[in-house]
């Protein structure tokens, strides 16, 4: 029976759910005051062993509270209290904020060479810190269930579950063994020995798999409770067997560095994670991880020179951008070397399903497939008909309800190259630079066509040129009128996407221009149901999901809401080593709060409503899910 129960407070946390348990802790997700959720991690001190515990405190409390850097969990408060059985210290660290590594791989297979590298650095830059402490550190579980690839920071990898770092150990480890994947321990750690060079064979044992989609000497074990006959086994097993790419083609010093630092024996891997970095970089350039100012490993790739076809990134806020720059008479002009010019924004080529991605929304696909895709496919026929497609149309409703997400999907379904443009791609620090992006922009979707143009929050893009806020983005909403006029004669579809429509300037909104203007509610209940079931296709599950209970247990939620509490309970079952289960997701749904409040609702009938009256012929059927 678990220390705590649901719903109680504990160090000014409410409890939300029991992770997962052992003789000595127990591991639970709470929430603090604003519905923030955290890892607590509570120790029974009567139950640890003396080897875990130095001078009072929990080794593992002492580790974390000392370690800061950004590719390992992060530290946010510890302490001890007396409960009615006992006293307990406890962690507390950051949660999930994005996916695991385990579920990247089961979900893609394998992952790209170029995406594989940037990762694995990151991870052995959060090593190496670790193994510069004095005395040294060592993790001594690294898998890819113990790498967080965290969505705060856009995917950096994070190692996190710290129960078994500590000090190098030769024969007599301060942890437990058990619960380690013998798959991804060095040979020499089933004898006892763990140092830096068996966390360089687990580092290396999680890029193998990365780069194959395999555990590295993969085999069936027989159910056994003695984790040392599966020690035996799989000692034996690489000793007789080669390590196996399974046919996956990557360039020979990519081998030679797996084949190194997965060396048998230890004396004949790499020295040091230093090391091993070196002779990764040394043959792949583009990777190089840049010092922070502060010390600590940065966490993006240094940047180069974009190649034809690759965006320019640029620096700019969130929101509405200035991107005239307006009362600045004295700026210079565009600077060729730092301007875009046709051709650097990202063309993409989807390889998904298209619409089959897509849970409900069937009326608007039925329509896009009959009124646009038919058309721009079938081009002799609209020639002889006289068909002309619509230029644009426009998804406004609530954020969340996967409003961009439909736009890639189409592109999918069409079979067109997709370019998705932010306000911050089109600013500019230079007078009429941003007019001279968007022309660079339509040309190389022209270039590129059929080409599916996807401007999110297109209301920072073209607001409301009347009063003296927005005059200053005048030229660059006319240089947008004059680029959508007619612009599917070049085969050029434009999807704007906002969740403000009625902050964009009405001439935007005219036939022959953005034609359409269709709102996307929130998911209705089988909406839901089917958003349930795609995101669970493909994860370890129980057998008894029930969609339909989830359904009725998440009104109010929008696409990215479900969409997080199945990846929560994925990642939570993957951090317990469970199959998700239906207990798992309505305790994740009952403590998720929908992302978009009522009164929001309320604001957005309001809003649609006006949108419905906005004088012209256009066709503004409201289509949602259903």
């Amino acid at each position: 029976m678990s220390v705590l129960k649901k719903d109680d407070r504990f160090a000014g946390y409410v409890v939300q759910n029991l992770l997962k348990e052992n003789v000595y802790s127990e591991t639970y997700k709470v929430a603090d005051d604003n519905g923030d959720a955290y890892f607590l991690k509570l120790f029974k001190l009567k139950n640890m062993p003396e080897k875990m515990i130095t001078k009072g405190v929990v080794k593992e409390i002492n580790y974390c509270s000392k370690l800061n850097h950004v590719n390992l969990i992060s530290h946010i408060r510890d302490g001890q209290e007396r409960l009615e059985s006992g006293d307990y210290q406890y962690l507390i660290t950051n949660y999930f904020s994005g996916e695991l590594l385990v579920e990247k791989i089961r979900r893609e297979g394998k992952i790209p060479v170029e995406e594989s590298i940037s990762l694995f650095l990151q991870v052995l830059e959060g090593v190496k810190y670790m193994h510069e402490q004095r005395p040294p550190l060592c993790h001594n579980d690294i898998t890819p269930s113990n790498i967080m690839l965290s969505a705060k920071t856009g995917g950096v990898p994070e190692l996190i579950d710290m129960g078994h770092v500590g000090e190098r150990a030769n024969g007599n480890p301060p942890f437990e063994t058990a619960d380690l994947d013998p798959f991804y321990r060095a040979n020499e750690t089933f004898i006892g020995v763990f140092d830096e060079q068996s966390d360089i064979f687990s580092a290396c044992a999680v890029f193998f798999t990365m780069l194959t989609g395999q555990i590295p000497w993969y085999q069936d074990l027989p159910i056994s409770s003695n984790p040392s006959e599966h020690g035996d086994r799989i000692k034996q097993y690489r000793k007789t067997h080669a390590l196996d790419f399974g046919g996956v083609e990557l360039p020979d010093w990519l081998r030679n560095v797996l084949n190194k630092g997965l060396a048998l024996d230890y004396q004949l891997r790499y020295e040091s994670v230093e090391q091993l970095i070196t002779a990764i970089r040394e043959r792949n350039e583009t990777y190089s991880t840049p010092r922070r100012e502060d010390g600590l490993a940065g966490t993006h790739n240094t940047p180069k020179t974009p190649k034809p076809g690759e965006p320019r990134h640029t620096s700019g806020s969130d929101g509405p951008t200035n991107m005239g720059n307006p009362g600045n008479s004295g700026s210079p002009e565009p600077n060729p070397q730092g301007e875009p010019e046709a051709g650097q924004f990202r063309v993409q080529r989807g390889n998904g399903k298209g619409f089959e991605d897509i849970a409900g929304m069937q009326e608007l696909k039925d329509l896009l497939k009959q009124k646009v895709i038919f058309v721009l496919q079938n081009q002799q026929l609209a020639e002889e008909y006289r068909l002309t497609p619509p230029n644009g149309m426009l998804l406004y409703g609530p954020p969340g309800c996967g409003k961009t997400f439909f736009a890639e999907k189409f592109a999918e379904e069409a079979g067109f190259n997709f370019i998705l443009v932010k306000a911050s791609d089109l600013a500019s620090t230079y007078v009429h630079g941003s007019q001279e992006k968007i022309a660079a922009l339509f040309k190389q979707a022209e270039q590129s066509a059929p080409c599916v143009l996807n401007f999110d929050e297109f209301d920072a893009l073209v607001p409301v040129r009347s009063g003296d806020t927005n005059q200053h983005y005048a030229s660059e909403v006319n240089e947008f009128l004059s680029q959508l006029n007619n612009c599917s004669h070049r085969k050029i579809f434009v999807i704007a996407t906002s969740n403000r429509p009625d902050k964009i300037d009405p001439a935007v909104l005219r036939t022959g221009r953005i034609d359409k203007q269709i709102y996307v509610p929130l998911p209705d209940f089988t909406a839901r149901h089917d958003m349930f079931l795609h995101h669970l296709k493909g994860r370890p599950q129980e057998d008894n999901i029930d969609a339909n209970r989830l359904a009725t247990l998440s009104d109010g939620y929008v696409a990215s809401d479900i969409a997080y509490v199945v990846n929560d309970a994925a990642m939570t079952a993957a951090f317990t080593h469970k199959k998700i289960s239906q207990e798992l997701l309505e305790s994740i749904v009952v403590s998720t709060k929908p992302s978009v409040k009522k009164e929001v609702l309320k604001q957005y009938d309001e809003i649609r409503e006006r949108m419905d009256g906005v004088a012209g012929a256009n066709d503004r059927r409201r289509i949602g899910f259903f």
